[in-house]
C-alpha cells in the first residue's frame, strides 16, 4: 500500500515507529481506503500538539570539533517548519515519538526555561562561553509567535550580557530586533540565516512552514540595518537538487548585509534516510535515484557518514568541488573568512536568590 500524499502544510508523509519500541507496525490494505478523500485534499492537516518538557536543565554542552560552540539551548524539540532534510528528526525517538510527522506536530517545550537558565548562569562554577540558541530545531518556528519562549530566553541573555549565536530560517526574529541590536553594541550576538534555495516552489516543498526565501532575505536586511551582525548558511547542500544555487544564494545574502557565509552537506542519520528518500520519490521521482547516488559518492558509498571531520562536508571529488566553489565565491564577494568573535568579558551573573549583590 503506497503512502498518502503529504498532509497539507507538512513535510513528511510518513510517521515511522519509534526505533526504541518493542513493537513495529506493518502497513496493509484492508479495502477501506478505496474512495476515501486524502487528508491533503480535504485541507484538514494534522494539528500541532504542545507537550511539556520535564528536564531540569536547559544548557546542553558538547565537545564536537565540527561546530563552533560548546554549549547550546533548544527552546523547542521538534519543529513545525517540517523540513524534509532536518538532521534533528531522529532525536524525536528519544522522546518516545516518531521522527516523521510526530517531529512536525508534537512540539516539546519548557515554559520555565528562562527561570532555569537564570539559575544555571548564577551557579558559582559557571564559566561564560557563547551559547547557540535554537541550533537543533528553530527557536523562531511558528509556535514561537504565541509562546514567546525564545524571546524570554533572549531577555535573560541580554540582561546578563551573555554572548549568543542564532541560526534560523524564520522572519519572526525581526520581532526581537530591539534585544539583538542592544546586544550587538557589546559584540554579544550573531544571527545566521539558513537559506537553502531562492526558488519559492522548491522551498515550499523542502521547508513547508518556513518563511519564504525572499522573506528571510528581507529579515536579514532589517537586522543588518539595526546593527546586528548577520550571515548566511547554505544548509543543507543537496546534490542535483539545490547545489547549483550556491553562488546565487551567497550573492543575494551579501546584498542583504550578510558578512559571513558557510555551508553544510546533506546529512541523513538513522530514520532520516528513509524519510528523505520517500520525500525525494514523492516530489522528484525523475531525479531521486541520481540524488541518492551522488550522496553515496560523497559519503564513501553510504547515505550517511557520522565521523567528525566528514559529516559536514563529505569526501571525494564532488566534496572538493563544493569546497572550492564556496571558497572562491566568498573571496569574490568579500565575506569574512572567520566568524566575528563574541564578547565574554562583560558577562554579569544574575543574582542568586533575593539578596542583592554587594558591588
Amino acid at each position: 500500500m503506497s503512502p498518502p500524499a503529504p498532509p497539507r502544510g507538512r513535510g513528511s508523509r510518513l510517521n515511522p515507529d519509534n526505533r526504541f519500541t518493542e513493537w513495529q507496525r506493518d502497513a496493509g490494505d484492508d479495502g477501506w481506503a478505496e474512495g476515501a478523500a486524502p487528508e491533503a485534499e480535504s485541507g484538514n492537516g494534522p494539528l500541532t500538539t504542545l507537550i511539556l518538557d520535564q528536564t531540569r536543565s536547559v544548557i546542553v554542552r558538547n565537545q564536537s570539533p565540527d561546530v563552533p560552540f560548546t554549549q547550546s539551548i533548544n527552546p523547542y524539540r521538534g519543529c513545525e517548519h517540517g523540513c524534509s532534510y532536518c538532521f534533528a528528526r531522529p532525536g524525536h525517538a528519544y522522546l518516545g515519538f516518531s521522527p516523521g510527522l510526530d517531529f512536525e506536530t508534537k512540539i516539546v517545550w519548557k515554559p520555565d526555561a528562562p527561570e532555569i537558565l537564570r539559575k544555571e548562569l548564577a551557579a558559582p562554577g559557571y564559566r561564560c562561553a557563547p551559547i547557540a540558541l535554537g541550533i537543533s530545531t528553530d527557536g523562531w518556528q511558528p509556535v514561537e509567535r504565541r509562546l514567546g519562549l525564545s524571546r524570554r530566553l533572549l531577555e535573560v541573555l541580554a540582561e546578563t550580557r551573555h554572548p549568543v549565536s542564532i541560526v534560523t530560517k524564520s522572519a519572526l526574529i525581526e520581532r526581537d530586533a530591539d534585544l539583538l541590536a542592544d546586544m550587538a553594541r557589546d559584540h554579544l550576538v550573531q544571527v545566521m540565516f539558513s537559506i537553502t534555495t531562492l526558488d519559492p516552489l522548491l522551498a515550499r516543498r523542502l521547508e513547508p512552514r518556513a518563511a519564504s526565501p525572499a522573506r528571510r532575505l528581507a529579515a536579514m536586511e532589517a537586522l543588518h540595518r539595526a546593527g546586528v551582525p548577520v550571515g548566511v548558511l547554505f544548509a543543507p547542500l543537496i546534490p542535483a537538487l539545490n547545489d547549483h544555487e550556491l553562488e546565487r544564494v551567497l550573492e543575494a545574502a551579501r546584498a542583504a548585509g550578510a558578512e559571513s557565509a558557510g555551508y553544510v552537506l546533506l546529512r541523513l542519520p538513522l530514520e532520516l534516510k528513509a524519510l528523505f528518500e520517500d520525500w525525494l520519490h514523492s516530489h522528484f521521482p525523475d531525479r531521486a535515484s541520481h540524488v541518492l547516488s551522488l550522496v553515496r559518492q560523497l559519503r564513501g558509498g553510504q547515505l550517511n557518514d557520522s565521523r567528525f571531520g566528514h559529516r559536514m562536508r563529505g569526501q571525494g571529488v564532488f566534496a572538493d568541488l563544493y569546497r572550492q566553489r564556496m571558497q572562491r565565491t566568498c573571496e569574490r564577494l568579500g565575506f569574512q573568512r572567520t566568524h566575528r568573535p563574541l564578547n565574554t568579558e562583560v558577562f554579569r551573573p544574575p543574582a542568586r536568590g533575593p539578596q542583592m549583590n554587594l558591588f
